[in-house]
């Protein structure tokens, strides 16, 4: 079992920033395991020597989310984007289905059903997203954490109703894999960019399908979508991947031979423990703020704090060293496992000043 001593550790020789850094939701650091790898993979290409242990690294990958996800990798495909896969589940939907999104979640999570332009996009207050399905809501697309303010979706209320009503679930995780325990095999589908929470490089993004694929066509299939990629880089691919790699993305190898070794650090770390070092912090902030008399956006349990009011501070408090995000107006900190309560402490009296 992780201890508090081993996990500070583990912290202490992967992070050193020179900031007071509360801005995962927008990029996670990167560890110094990934920024070795992430060399050394340059030198490959430099050098003229074999790439083949940059596309072991994609499947290591892979199989590293799948473990976080609780899935076997089977069902995950490996991608760029979350637009990227979100457009192939709203390609799959018959003209005029319903598809039910909460409101001013991430543009990536809605606009490819948008510009379909032949589909019923319905959007309703996250809060009441779990209690709008209804007969014919064909697909509920939302993100598990919102990334403009942090909150939370009720997601086992929204699996029921979609449960009840026979329609299907898409959860975008962006803003939650890493540090929010989560079962994608409760979901049709799940999403997730990888250079947040989960301290990868930017360029990769994993989605999760059922086993029988769920009726998505690999629309945007290349060589590395075939059972034998590499007996398929010419002329239209004989055989499709029979796994969810029929829907990968041609892979950025740089961004997968440091991203193995992100996902290899939040494993040893472990997500439960993320969990409760992250919302403790959060708390900590939620609770000075109380005491300087500012009311954070409700968002209960979440490791993103969002302060209506105050986002216009942003650029004074980077220069003091401290980076947070001006969304809509709401200073947002978001915490993560290299934060300390010193990083909270130091925010709150900047905040007061």
């Amino acid at each position: 079992m992780q201890t508090t001593e081993t996990f500070d550790r583990l912290v202490r020789a992967e992070f050193r920033p020179r900031s007071t850094y509360l801005n995962t939701a927008s990029n996670g650091l990167l560890p110094a395991r990934t920024v070795a790898a992430l060399n050394e993979a340059a030198l490959l290409r430099a050098e003229g020597r074999p790439l083949t242990s940059l596309h072991e690294d994609v499947e290591a990958s892979r199989a590293a989310f799948a473990r976080l996800a609780g899935v076997p990798a089977t069902r995950v495909a490996a991608g760029a984007s979350v637009a990227a896969h979100t457009g192939v589940i709203a390609a799959a939907l018959p003209p005029g289905a319903e598809v039910l999104t909460a409101e001013d979640d991430f543009t990536s999570v809605l606009n490819p059903f948008h510009v379909r332009g032949d589909l019923k996009v319905r959007t309703v207050p996250l809060e009441r997203i779990a209690e709008s399905v209804r007969p014919g809501t064909a697909l509920v697309a939302v993100s598990a954490a919102q990334s403009a303010d942090g909150r939370l979706a009720d997601l086992p209320a929204l699996r029921e109703a979609a449960r009840a009503h026979g329609a299907r679930t898409y959860v975008d995780f962006s803003q939650a894999a890493g540090w929010l325990p989560f079962d994608a095999d409760a979901y049709d589908f799940t999403a997730s960019v990888a250079f947040k929470w989960l301290l990868g490089p930017h360029g990769a993004a994993f989605l999760t399908v059922p086993e029988d694929f769920g009726g998505l066509t690999p629309l945007l299939a290349g060589w590395v979508a075939a059972e034998h990629p590499w007996d398929s880089c010419y002329g239209p691919v004989a055989e499709l991947a029979h796994s969810a790699r029929r829907f990968d993305l041609t892979h950025a190898l740089f961004t997968f031979a440091g991203l193995r070794r992100s996902l290899e650090l939040v494993e040893e770390l472990g997500v439960p423990a993320i969990h409760a070092h992250d919302t403790a912090l959060a708390d900590r902030f939620r609770a000075g703020l109380a005491a300087l008399g500012h009311e954070p956006v409700p968002a209960s349990g979440s490791a993103i704090v969002s302060v209506p009011g105050l986002g216009a501070r942003q650029p004074e408090l980077s220069e003091a060293g401290i980076e947070v995000s001006d969304r809509a107006g709401n200073l947002r900190a978001a915490f993560h496992l290299y934060n300390t309560p010193e990083d909270v402490d130091r925010l709150l009296a900047a905040l007061s000043a």
